[in-house]
Formats: C-alpha cells, structure tokens, sequence
C-alpha cells in the first residue's frame, strides 16, 4: 500500500481551507429564505462581467445550459452548422446537438487548441457560428478567429467554460465574441458547490433574451411570452461564488507558479510540456502533457500515489452519441486524435506543495530514464 497520495482533485483541501469563513455565508442565505433569486445574483453578476471586460453577465444554473442559451442567442436554429473542435468535453457539441444544429469539426493545433487556418474551408452557407473552446484555460488565437469571423460575418460563441480569467493578448476570455460560456462546476478554477455556470456579452438585446430564457420565458410575475428554461442559477451557489470569486487570483497564481516548477523540474524528450507564448496568460484549469507510453506512466503513477486524468481519451466525433446522431465522421482530424492518445493531465491544484510536484516530477523521471530529476 502506497503512503503517498497525491490528489487530482482538491475539494477536500477548499473546504477545510474555507470552512470558517464559508458556513456563516451560507448561514445567511438558509435563514434569509431567499434561494430562486436573492441578493448574491446581481452583485455577482455586476463583478463577473467587470472581471470579463464586457457589459452583461447572466448567471444560469450549469456551463451546458450555458452554452445552450448562448448558441440560442446567437441565432443558431435547427438545421444550421456551428464550427468547433472535436477534442473538447462532451457538453461542447451536445448543446449543439440540443437545439438541432450539427457541429462541423475543424482539427486543432498543437496546444490542442481550434486551428484558425482550418476555418476558411469549413465554412458553408449553413454556417451560423463559429464556436472556439479555450481548453485547459489558454484562450485560441483569437485575433485570426474574429477576422474570420468579421470578414464572413458569422459569429463567435465562445466555450470558456475552462477559461476564466485567461487573456489573449491582454483581453480576457469571454469578452472576444458575441457571447460566451462559462463553467463554475465544483472541479473548475471558480467552483460552486454544485453545478452552475454563466454567460458574458455586451449584446443588450441577447442579454434580455437570455435573462427572460433562463426563468420559463416570464417577463414578470404574470407574463410569459416565450417558453422558455428553467436555467436560473440559485442564490446560495451565487453566495458561494462570491465568496470564492475574491480568492481567484490567488488560485490561478498558484496554478501559474505550479507549472513553472513542473517545466523547471520535468525535462524529458518523452514528455513535451506546452510552452505559454507572451501574448498569453493562461489559467490552467488542467495542466496537460503529451507523453509516451501514456497509458503505462498513468498506471506506474497510480500505483505511487499520484492521481491522474485524460482531457480527453476519446475525441467527440469516436464518441457513440456522436456517431448515432450524426453518423460516423468521414472525416479525420489528425493532431486530435494523436494527442487523445498521448494527453495526460497531471496535478496542478493550488494546494499541491513544492515537494509534491517534485514527487511527480521524479517519478515520470524514473518511468522514463531510471533516475531523479538533478
């Protein structure tokens, strides 16, 4: 039995972390009586939308829900296309899928990003947006995509469910497109205690549309005049953002201190380790690196106490529901699929210590070469 246990996850960590500050909070909202709205909502919303650079935010019940209301107000109907990469988490082309679009996928590049020289040629007239995914918390080379996207006039829909507080040439995810969605589930950067989400954008007329969308289509008490979703986001997972949104900074400083160590410490030509660009500032909600021999490093780490994950081990269009809705993909999207079979996402949590990530380092090192980092 292995002494050693190094968590990917650090949801036990939060909480005794937060625990004495946390429980009066949620102390307030249980005796105020107030959790389908309530006072956390609008506060919260005003200091993400600030954080995000842009005019509206909307707080809705999950990163998914998200992206459906996002797609919605961006027009997308049934029977349209929407430009996207095949390597994201299921939910990206699910909500596609939901309102009876088909996603159109375009290959990615190396840092497993959407490849903005693949959009040209997957544009058809049936194209109603592109929708780039920020994944591990690098934003895409939004400046090639939003010329694309201006130059066809189609619109961005951005997937910044693992993104928030990422920059891109100093402007921060979320506020690069028409609308943008965002994930606070319990194992993102900014996490509630249950499944939530929001959206960003500076279109007045797709904020009131969102805003009537997410609470059953009612403009009050009395008027409904659309149907719509029950997407809402409820007032004690706002409270508990609130309260977390003030130790982000401090959470993605770490997370950005954890990998330099990792590049400092991790130096083999069986491991590459993406390099952040200086136009870049990344957040990483994972930290992901394409390695030999995966699957074997995965199991020899395991069994040393360190926990691991794969960001994605099977592309969407290989996934069965993608297969039996759309058919099978007749197309190929090369760095995808190598990478789904060389991806491996290491610890990088904010409560990982300096001698923890050490430990990790050495024993990759040890897979691979027999001997320590020096």
């Amino acid at each position: 039995m292995n002494e050693r246990n190094i968590s990917f996850t650090a949801l036990s960590h939060q909480w005794n972390d937060e625990r004495e500050e946390l429980l009066p909070i949620l102390e307030k909202v249980f005796a105020s009586g107030k959790f389908v709205g309530g006072e956390y909502i609008n506060v919260l919303e005003k200091k993400l939308a600030d954080l995000c650079g842009t005019k509206f935010c909307l707080l809705l019940n999950s990163g998914t829900d998200a992206l459906v209301c996002s797609l919605i107000g961006a027009g997308v109907k049934a029977g349209d296309e929407v430009i996207t990469p095949p390597n994201s988490f299921i939910a990206s082309t699910a909500a596609i899928a939901h309102i009876g679009a088909t996603p159109k996928f375009i290959d990615v590049l190396p840092d497993q990003n959407m490849d903005p020289a693949k959009l040209k040629s997957a544009i058809t007239d049936k194209t109603s947006a592109i929708m780039p995914v920020h994944l591990t918390g690098r934003v895409c080379r939004m400046d090639e995509i939003l010329k694309i996207s201006v130059d066809y006039s189609i619109p961005i829909v951005e997937d910044a469910a693992q993104a928030i507080g990422s920059k891109y040439q100093g402007k921060c995810a979320g506020a690069w497109g028409l609308i943008a969605a965002f994930s606070t589930h319990p194992l993102k950067n900014f996490n509630a205690c249950g499944d939530g989400g929001f959206v960003t954008t500076n279109n007045e007329g797709i904020y009131k549309k969102i805003k009537s969308m997410r609470n059953h289509g009612m403009e009050n008490r009395n008027l409904v005049k659309s149907f719509g979703y029950v997407s809402r986001m409820d007032n004690l997972q706002a409270a508990i953002l609130d309260f977390r949104l003030d130790k982000l900074s401090w959470i993605i400083k770490k997370r950005r201190e954890n990998v330099q160590l990792y590049h400092s410490l991790l130096k083999s030509e069986f491991v590459r380790l993406e390099t952040e660009k200086d136009y870049e500032y990344n957040t990483y909600h994972t930290f992901v690196v394409h390695c030999e021999r995966r699957d074997e490093l995965q199991k020899y780490l395991e069994k040393k106490g360190i926990n691991t994950a794969i960001h994605y081990p099977i592309p969407i269009h290989k996934q069965l529901a993608y297969t039996e809705k759309f058919g099978p993909s007749r197309e190929k999207y090369e760095n995808c699929e190598r990478q789904s079979e060389k991806i491996l996402s290491l610890p990088i949590h904010q409560y990982l210590t300096e001698n923890d990530i050490k430990f990790i380092c050495n024993e990759v090192l040890l897979f691979y070469h027999g001997k320590k980092s020096t």
